[in-house]
């Protein structure tokens, strides 16, 4: 398994891969990622003309995108086969599996990837949006520390925790804040990334700018978005101050130089910094787009 590579994974796109209008503008967009999606924006009847439109874009990708995520449908459903293959031939950066319930659901998927030869550095991605996922969250974090797994991210879906649940959505969030801080929990348990859920009213900036401004404070490295509009109001929430990237710069050329290598702690400007702080700094400058 090689090393994970920190990326900026503070705005990401949701864009329906039956849409070919949207679908023709990712290489405009400034936002770090686009999640082409199979599952929810497809109609049953239109998805394998969907599967066919991205294994056309794909084949003749531009060299300079965002990362490039497809969402399946889950792998048992009946699409799921299909939409595994799709996937498989586009050879995205990663592929993010809907309706994860239990460590199983990781583990099966997984093998089928490794049985059509997948490359290393294909990565999964897994929507927390169920109750079973919520009360698994530590066993499904657990992957993110197995180097023979590609689990890579979180992604909150909390459109569909609230139906499932039943729970009052409100514009503070406030019912479902203690879950969100459970998945950031679960994450940084595992060495993952996770993304906030999405904002369905797009045309309301203000009310997106706090969602930003609250998940970045609960400690999420980014947010999934449904229109272009949200993602500069994201890249800004979610972009570390130049202080503190300036500080993790720091951090990491002093444990580079020759005379540090191998130490588990240094001094810097006068403060003992141990191997955790770089691993601190170095997600904090993967986060700001500088690893």
């Amino acid at each position: 398994m090689s090393e994970r590579v920190h990326r900026p994974r503070r705005a990401v796109l949701y864009v329906p891969a039956s849409n070919e209008k949207a679908i023709a503008k990712v290489t405009s967009l400034a936002c770090d990622a686009v999640i082409f999606d199979l599952e929810d924006a497809v109609a049953p009847e239109e998805k394998a003309a969907a599967r066919e439109r991205l294994r056309n874009w794909f084949a003749s990708r531009p060299e300079k995108t965002p990362e490039l995520v497809i969402r399946v449908n889950p792998f048992a459903s009946e699409w799921g086969t299909e939409d595994l293959l799709a996937a498989r031939a586009c050879a995205p950066d990663a592929i993010l599996l809907p309706k994860v319930n239990t460590p199983r659901d990781i583990h099966d998927f997984d093998d089928a990837l490794d049985e059509t030869d997948a490359p290393e550095g294909m990565r999964l991605w897994i929507m927390i949006e169920t109750p079973k996922a919520m009360l698994n969250l530590g066993a499904l974090a657990e992957f993110g520390r197995d180097r023979a797994a590609r689990l890579d991210c979180f992604v909150a879906g909390t459109n569909d925790l609230v139906k499932e649940t039943g729970v009052l959505a409100t514009p503070d969030r406030r019912y479902i804040t203690p879950w969100l801080m459970q998945m950031v929990l679960a994450a940084r348990a595992g060495g993952l990334d996770v993304l906030d859920g999405v904002s369905n009213d797009f045309r309301d900036l203000a009310a997106f700018t706090r969602e930003c401004t609250e998940g970045a404070a609960m400690g999420f490295d980014g947010k999934t978005l449904i229109h272009p509009a949200q993602i500069e109001p994201a890249l800004k929430a979610f972009s570390p101050s130049p202080e503190a990237v300036a500080e993790a710069e720091a951090i990491s050329t002093a444990f580079a130089r020759p005379e540090n290598a191998g130490k588990g702690i240094i001094s810097l400007d006068g403060r003992m910094v141990e191997r955790l702080h770089l691993a601190q700094a170095e997600r904090l400058l993967g986060r700001a787009g500088r690893s």
